[in-house]
């Protein structure tokens, strides 16, 4: 062997290649892929477990405490007379907590998408506040009673009210910004409660009713209101769902979403739709409830990201396990009494909002 040809063989590696395989198919980016698809399912059966427990505890605990073999007594028509009461009583409430809970959240996740704003919320922009003030004036001065009629006037109020904040939003140079849209709906909602104070408080239904539809309530919930509503969540649902993918294009910006064949502004439109459907039949039955729905889809995409196609169920089921929980809560701390959930979810949600304020970027999604 020659000289030329020894000096021109391969000599081999004396050091293994230890750089790690990153190609597509490797074990560690499939080991990737995987974790990331189960994160929603873990999210869910997280939720899932925290909802159950939410109705379990607020079945059971209230101005007298109900252990579980009298839930279960109550349920089946059997037991204490007592404990079977609080168990008819309660039951409705909680689901009551469970529908509006849900209606909130979805609602707050959709606002939040359509406007790319993360402190959008149906009590911060002042949504809830406008189908609140439409009911108020309407039983004034129309003398409507029924929660069908209410259901019909909070849609009016709801869409008035997004129409109006949305354009007070847009004055002024570079059009809506997060910023000026927040401060849009909190100026209206501000004005909105002067005026439902100011057609409430001189008149002799009492303070019951101001404070229902001041910071809204659970206690009014049954079967049959709740069978009232259906239809009306049902239509946000079936929006919600039609919406949630193009959702997602929108999300990459207006040029990407037309390019990928998404009609952006009958996404909007019908998604605005759905998340003011929501919140003003929530308003009907319980009252303007806020900061669940900006709470909750914060928290749920810390833990699924922004996809819409889980971030609107799992919103669903997290704002009905918060409000239940924050229905609990006020019945607890104020036991034989109770303080309203609205105040529970105000007191929770305030230094969330100045949280996300102060450490999020506030320009948009």
């Amino acid at each position: 062997m020659t000289a030329r040809s020894a000096l021109a063989r391969p000599r081999p590696n004396p050091l293994p290649d230890t750089a790690p395989d990153s190609s597509p198919g490797s074990a560690e980016a499939r080991s990737s892929r995987r974790g990331r698809s189960r994160r929603p399912l873990v999210a869910c059966g997280l939720l899932l477990a925290l909802l159950a427990l939410a109705v379990v505890c607020s079945i059971a605990f209230g101005a007298r405490v109900v252990d579980i073999g009298e839930i279960l007594d109550g349920l089946a028509g059997r037991g204490e007379a007592l404990g079977a009461l609080a168990v008819a009583e309660r039951v409705p409430r909680t689901a009551t907590a469970v529908t509006a809970g849900a209606a909130l959240g979805v609602s707050g996740a959709l606002m939040q998408a359509v406007t790319r704003n993360p402190i959008a919320d149906p009590g911060i922009l002042g949504i809830n506040t406008g189908a609140s003030l439409a009911i108020v004036a309407a039983i004034a001065f129309v003398h409507i009673s029924s929660l069908w009629e209410y259901l019909w006037v909070a849609l009016a109020g709801a869409a008035l009210t997004a129409v109006f904040v949305y354009a007070v939003g847009s004055l002024g140079p570079g059009g809506t910004t997060p910023v000026k849209l927040a401060l849009a709906g909190v100026a209206t909602s501000a004005a909105l409660s002067s005026l439902i104070s100011a057609i409430m408080l001189p008149r002799a239904e009492g303070l019951t009713d101001f404070r229902f539809w001041q910071v809204g309530s659970l206690g009014r919930g049954t079967w049959a209101s709740l069978a009232t509503v259906a239809p009306f969540l049902l239509v946000a649902v079936v929006l919600a769902a039609a919406v949630a993918r193009p959702l997602n294009s929108l999300a990459l910006g207006e040029e990407m979403a037309v390019g990928l064949g998404v009609r952006v502004g009958r996404t909007r439109l019908l998604a605005a739709a759905a998340g003011v459907i929501a919140c003003a039949t929530t308003t009907a039955l319980a009252g303007p409830i806020g900061f669940v729905g900006l709470m909750v889809p914060h928290a749920v995409r810390m833990l699924v990201g922004p996809d819409n196609r889980w971030l609107l169920p799992l919103s669903a089921l997290g704002g009905a396990a918060l409000l239940t929980f924050a229905d609990v809560l006020g019945r607890v701390i104020a036991r034989p009494g109770e303080v309203s959930v609205g105040v529970v979810t105000a007191f929770v949600g305030a230094p969330v909002l100045i949280a996300i304020a102060r450490g999020a970027k506030v320009r948009e999604l």
